[in-house]
């Protein structure tokens, strides 16, 4: 069960993502919403890096997202958002998914959490947490879709379940995932692994993604990549300083603490490409 956003949490979520718009349960509405919230709170992991504890807990990332005006990752980002559509009166259910399961099996189930909404008798997968990219809803249907700078699919799989992959943009990538309830307990499981395991890519690089209304802007480790209409640039950051700047610069975070994070990017950046 999905616990709605109060009707002042409400009206704080709207403020933090800049929405005066319909309050309505309808497709217009979803998409403007789903719009704002990717435009306004960037895709991060600077608490798996901190080590600070995470939870899939709706509640939580209310606090975090909206009221410490921080971004999150996709248990924090699909959390929020489904509080806030339950309160508007969307019928909402947290589905279960796992990244790059074509490679990585069946353990890769629960590593990420995304949303299927219905609008005006259509089914839909929201997703503002998939690091970033996905601007607007789309049909929960076999189909290509498009949202510059990127484009893929949504189709299923040969074993029954639905795949949403990205083809083309900045990062080509995919997740699977079941249309049915999530298992909020395996949700769990898989949040706390990726957020305390060594051999978790977000314990291993600092990651932050910020979609803009015709591109996307990562930061991985100390390179920051922006992708637009005419393609991609890419440099690298020089110090711990310059760090902290870009992150309230560039992606709305003050988040000063980050500095200390600087010795293990640059041995982290060493260690994948032989250079600090």
């Amino acid at each position: 069960m999905i616990e709605p956003l109060t009707p002042a949490e409400l009206e704080a979520y709207f403020q933090r993502i800049g929405h005066a718009g319909a309050r309505d349960a309808s497709l217009a509405t979803l998409t403007a919403l789903h719009r704002a919230h990717v435009l306004a709170i960037p895709f991060e992991n600077l608490d798996v890096q901190l080590g600070r504890p995470l939870s899939t807990d709706g509640r939580a990332a209310f606090a975090k997202l909206v009221g410490a005006r921080r971004g999150g990752w996709c248990y924090e980002q699909n959390g929020l958002f489904a509080r806030a559509l339950a309160a508007l009166g969307f019928a909402v259910t947290r589905l279960s998914g796992g990244v790059m399961r074509a490679v990585r099996g069946e353990e890769a189930m629960g590593s990420h959490l995304c949303l299927k909404v219905s609008a005006e008798r259509r089914d839909y997968l929201a997703d503002v947490g998939f690091g970033s990219t996905q601007l607007e809803p789309v049909p929960l249907e076999e189909h290509d879709w498009q949202q510059a700078p990127m484009a893929g699919r949504v189709q299923r799989t040969a074993d029954g379940l639905w795949q949403f992959a990205i083809m083309s943009g900045p990062m080509p990538l995919s997740y699977d995932f079941h249309a049915e309830p999530a298992d909020e307990a395996l949700l769990a499981r898989l949040c706390a692994w990726q957020a305390g395991d060594p051999e978790s890519i977000f314990v291993q690089n600092l990651v932050v993604q910020q979609r803009l209304a015709e591109g996307h802007l990562m930061l991985r480790g100390k390179v920051l990549t922006e992708t637009g209409p005419d393609g991609s640039s890419e440099r690298e950051l020089t110090c711990a300083e310059e760090l902290v700047d870009l992150l309230r610069a560039r992606f709305a975070l003050d988040v000063p603490e980050a500095a200390t994070l600087w010795p293990a990017i640059e041995a982290r950046h060493a260690e994948l490409f032989g250079t600090a």
